[in-house]
């Protein structure tokens, strides 16, 4: 069982990754915050279920952030095709962010592919290794290098 303090706690650690992934999905700012609460209010009420033991609270709150998101463009009618013939290179994502402001950063993500943003928040906002963004993801790990490697090389050429 979960204390308030550490429910509290995962909220101020989780809280804003989630908003500014969903905001990196597409989302406008209401329906993030919105979108963001019902994740919160899914994560109490299914921690009865969860353990920690298992998996990580992050692991979990961005499956159910993702879950939550999915239903969200679903009944919205919106898709995206997947583009996955890219590649990795960890020194580009760095450099992209000393050279570009934020909001250009957030602009550039969000003419990614669905699982190309996914791929890169899950790697440089959510401090996960390539290998566990691809098991979460449920992609092969060779895969995601070339995935990441050909997002971080279009992401270069949005910024400039």
């Amino acid at each position: 069982m979960m204390t308030e303090q550490e429910k509290d706690s995962i909220y101020k650690t989780y809280n804003q990754r989630i908003f500014f992934f969903l905001r990196s999905k597409g989302l406008n700012e209401a329906d993030a915050e919105d979108l963001c609460e019902n994740v919160f209010v899914k994560f109490y009420k299914s921690l009865d279920t969860f353990d920690s033991s298992k998996t990580a609270p992050s692991t979990w709150l961005y499956r159910i952030t993702n879950n939550s998101l999915i239903d969200f463009f679903r009944t919205r009618k919106i898709h995206s095709e997947l583009n996955e013939n890219l590649s990795y290179i960890d020194e580009t994502m760095d450099n992209i962010l000393n050279a570009e402001t934020l909001t250009e950063l957030s602009q550039a993500l969000m003419r990614l592919d669905e699982r190309e943003r996914a791929l890169v928040v899950l790697v440089y906002y959510n401090d996960r290794s390539l290998k566990e963004a691809s098991e979460i993801l449920k992609m092969s790990y060779s895969n995601a290098k070339i995935v990441m490697k050909k997002t971080l090389s279009q992401l270069k050429q949005f910024l400039e």
